[in-house]
């Protein structure tokens, strides 16, 4: 989620690189951008509640993907779940790279071929090389860009890059209430819902518990879209392959969801009322893959699929 000008991030790049696990975060009160370590910020009083909020215990969704995508945003907690996955299934940074790489030739397709100018990103995560308004906006700079994460890490952080892109914003929002995302200030700010928009959701919908009604999530996200709107989804699968058991059962002991693979037939269901976009719901490095960047040597590609969806 970079945002700023060239030189402010030289200068938060700079003090990332000299900090072991640094989080950036804005003091809002007198505009400074300051750069700590997770831990030193764990324990640091602040005036925003979402920061005083932040859970070190419990592995965060968006921390171990940050992890997994060789950031430096985590915690010792999200570590450990990350060494874990890595220690049963060496492939998992793989699925990660290949969902991060799915999500930016689908905002490539959606921007350059679909023409659309509005994307709300839930469940986005901490900042990583090719953001979704990064390339959105090299396609076309009039395009808006919403990030949405529960993690009020993500929040701390986004307010300090984004802090001169007029057209990017990012809040704090859970996925299980679609209603409070589409109706906070900052999204009625830069998205003209009456307009054709893009939702993305990039490996967020494999967490939620049945309990938690994900169909029914995404249905109250697609009925939110008017008609020529788009939602995108990508998530793991379960083909048969043992490694899919174990990763599921690790995301469970780590709170991080026991239904992450999911069959495709089942996740079909979040494109219910939407027509899939050739060629459909696939093996993500196969959705209209890159011819410049082959991914076809990932073992575990058939462990996450993707596609998109376009409301009639």
């Amino acid at each position: 989620m970079t945002g700023s000008s060239p030189g402010t991030l030289s200068s938060i790049w700079l003090l990332q690189d000299a900090i072991e696990s640094p989080i950036a975060r804005t003091c809002a009160h007198v505009g400074e951008i300051v750069t700590e370590s997770a831990d030193q910020l764990a324990s640091t009083t602040s005036d925003e509640p979402a920061l005083a909020d932040i859970d070190t215990e419990t592995p965060a969704i968006s921390r171990v993907y940050d992890y997994l995508l060789g950031g430096k945003h985590h915690y010792a907690s999200d570590r450990a779940a990350c060494q874990a996955m890595i220690d049963a299934v060496p492939e998992t940074p793989l699925l990660a790279k290949a969902n991060r790489a799915f999500v930016r030739r689908a905002v490539q397709y959606l921007v350059g071929e679909a023409g659309i100018k509005q994307i709300v990103d839930i469940g986005s995560g901490l900042p990583a090389t090719g953001n979704v308004h990064e390339v959105a906006q090299e396609i076309d700079p009039t395009v808006c860009v919403v990030y949405v994460d529960k993690d009020p890490i993500v929040l701390a952080y986004g307010r300090a890059l984004l802090s001169n892109n007029d057209n990017t914003t990012v809040i704090t929002a859970d996925l299980r209430d679609p209603d409070a995302i589409f109706e906070h200030p900052e999204v009625h700010r830069l998205i003209d819902t009456s307009e054709p928009f893009a939702v993305l959701l990039g490996g967020v919908m494999m967490h939620l518990e049945y309990e938690e009604d994900p169909f029914g999530v995404a249905a109250r996200i697609s009925a939110r879209l008017p008609s020529g709107g788009y939602l995108m989804h990508c998530g793991c699968a379960d083909p048969g392959d043992p490694r899919a058991l174990e990763l599921n059962r690790i995301f469970n002991e780590s709170a991080m969801g026991s239904r992450c693979f999911a069959p495709v037939d089942e996740q079909l269901r979040f494109f219910d009322g939407l027509d899939l976009v050739a060629p459909g719901l696939v093996p993500a490095n196969a959705w209209r893959p890159n011819p410049d960047f082959p991914d076809s040597d990932n073992p575990a590609q058939p462990m996450l699929i993707a596609g998109i969806g376009r409301k009639p």
